[in-house]
Formats: C-alpha cells, sequence, structure tokens
C-alpha cells in the first residue's frame, strides 16, 4: 500500500511531516471518507529531502508547482507533498509539525495537524469546484471550540477576514453552538471589522486572485484590476530560491 510505505519511509528518514487531508478531519471530527490520495505536510526543504528519498525507493514523483506541490503516485493511489497554499498566502513552517497530534495511519505511528493549522490550511479552499468552509466548520464543532484562538489568529495573520467568514458560516450553521468562538475573538474580528469599513483604503488592492483566480480572472484580465496572486507567487519562490540556496 502506497500511503503505508511512503508514511513508514518518512519515519525512518526522520524527515518532519504532519498527516492533513481526509486523515486529519476524520482524528479531529470523526468524519470518515474514502480517498485514493494522502496529503503530507512539510517545509519546501523537507519536501524536496522526501522527493529524493522516494525516488531512491524506486516510486514515481512529480513537482506539480513549486510554490506548494510535488507528488509521487502508484496506480491510482497517490501522495501529495503540500508546502503550502497555491497562492502563497499560507506557507507550512516548522512549527506547523511541531504542533502536530500523535496519531495511527494505515497502522502507522505517525502525527497529523493540529486543528489550528488545519483550519489555517483550509482558509482559501474556496473554489467553485471545491470549498473546504464545511470542514472548518466541522472542525470547530467537533473540537467544540477547544482551540488555540490567539494561535489561529495569528496563522491568519493580515488576512483575519477570510477566517472571520469562515467563523460568520459556522454561526449561521450552529447558532446553538455560537459560544464554542470565544467571545473575544468575535470581539476582535468584528472591531477590526468595524474599524475597515469606517476607515476604508480606497488605494486597497483588489485580492479576488487569491480566493480564486478562475472565478475572479474576468477582473484581472478584462476589468484591469491587481493580480495579486501573481505577486504572492512571485515572492514565495524568491523565497524558496534563496532558501535552498543558503541550505546548499
Amino acid at each position: 500500500m502506497l500511503f503505508r510505505r511512503v508514511l513508514t519511509l518518512l519515519n525512518e528518514k526522520r524527515i518532519p511531516y504532519a498527516v492533513s487531508g481526509a486523515f486529519a478531519l476524520q482524528e479531529h471530527t470523526g468524519i470518515c471518507r474514502f480517498t485514493k490520495d494522502l496529503d503530507i505536510f512539510l517545509t519546501d526543504a523537507n519536501a524536496k529531502r522526501a522527493l529524493c528519498c522516494l525516488r531512491l525507493e524506486g516510486l514515481e514523483c512529480e513537482v506539480c508547482d513549486p510554490v506548494w506541490l510535488y507528488k509521487t503516485r502508484s496506480d491510482e493511489f497517490f501522495v501529495d507533498l503540500i508546502t503550502g497554499m497555491s497562492n502563497g498566502v499560507i506557507v507550512v513552517e516548522d512549527s506547523w509539525i511541531a504542533r502536530a497530534k500523535p496519531a495511527v495511519v494505515y497502522e502507522v505511528p505517525t502525527n497529523v495537524l493540529a486543528p489550528e493549522e488545519l483550519i489555517a490550511s483550509k482558509l482559501f479552499v474556496t473554489r467553485r469546484e471545491r470549498f473546504d468552509g464545511a470542514d472548518i466548520a466541522h472542525v470547530i464543532y467537533g473540537t467544540k471550540g477547544q482551540l488555540e484562538w490567539e494561535h489561529l489568529l495569528a496563522l491568519a495573520g493580515e488576512h483575519w477576514e477570510m477566517l472571520l467568514w469562515t467563523l460568520l458560516l459556522f454561526r449561521y450553521v450552529y447558532p446553538a453552538q455560537t459560544h464554542y468562538v470565544p467571545d473575544y475573538v468575535w470581539k476582535t474580528l468584528l472591531s477590526r471589522f468595524q474599524n475597515v469599513l469606517t476607515q476604508a483604503d480606497k488605494t486597497a488592492q483588489f485580492r479576488g486572485s487569491l480566493v480564486d483566480d478562475k472565478m475572479f480572472a474576468i477582473d484581472v484580465n478584462e476589468w484591469g484590476l491587481e493580480n495579486v496572486l501573481e505577486d504572492y507567487r512571485a515572492r514565495r519562490l524568491e523565497q524558496i530560491a534563496s532558501e535552498h540556496k543558503d541550505h546548499c
């Protein structure tokens, strides 16, 4: 089985990683999904190490997108080695792996993403063909809001409005569990939101491409608005190149 083989190899080679995707969701919510893919989160440097090890084992590997995704496959099954989000906004750091929770996946002792990082990894999965807002709501509900909220706010950073959006969805879906999100979190985010409404920056850039470059393509291609997606991805590629140079 490909999943067991990859997890065992990463453990043997002592490459730091954390399992995400369906397995992390099941750990934090109890939701069980059959899947032909395994999502593994690593820093970019460790993803490159993992790819080398997998290739030496004779596995088929490819670099799908140097900003965030490497892949290995066997028959109809595949493993995604993920280093961040495709828009370059969310990046996997060592702390993500250090905070991961012990779990067993396909009989292999391993770790899954902590719920805060799992939520952060889903904030920008907002495409027409895939929307992870329901997963975020399920994580909050499944953990009864027992999250490190300050840490989650820090992970969202300047993109806190995306977090607020998902929390409003949670509140709408689970109104009786509004208290799962602490009062201070609601007050903090709603206060920030009120401030940006009353002190709107008329020079602020259009950010639609960070949400979905296809749904907001007309804004960039025909209406001449900024493509900040390209800026974020370019900065991420520069960062990766610099880290690789320093590493070598």
